[in-house]
């Protein structure tokens, strides 16, 4: 006698046919996913997930990235740019206290690559 066949959407499993799920696909179902196209042109993915007595054909939702909508106005956000607190007109003066222990004119590092 054959299995009966069934399409369900994984929304609609019990807790235990999704727990079932689980235990048949230990390392997750996504590579056995079935990409299907209804006569209505909609596309979509399915697992078939064969039990002792139905072969479920189970709908599986994508989870869609939730996208923020972009501005074009977000251009000019650089203009509303406000210096942090520990940058203020005083930083400038202090430049100076600070000095490169680098020599910009090193003539070892010349004479090494004449070797």
């Amino acid at each position: 006698m054959s299995k009966r066949r069934a399409i369900i959407s994984y929304d609609k499993l019990s807790i235990e046919q999704k727990k079932q799920i689980l235990r048949d696909f230990p390392d997750g179902y996504i590579n056995h996913l079935t990409t299907i196209k209804t006569p209505t042109g909609e596309v979509l993915d399915a697992l078939v997930w064969e039990t002792d007595e139905v072969i479920y054909l189970v709908k599986i939702n994508k989870i869609q990235p939730k996208v923020r909508p972009v501005d074009d106005d977000d251009d000019d956000d650089f203009d509303d740019y406000d210096k942090p607190d520990d940058l203020d007109e005083d930083s400038e003066d202090n430049e100076d206290d600070h000095t490169d222990d680098f020599d910009d004119n090193n003539d070892d590092d010349e004479d090494s690559d004449e070797d």
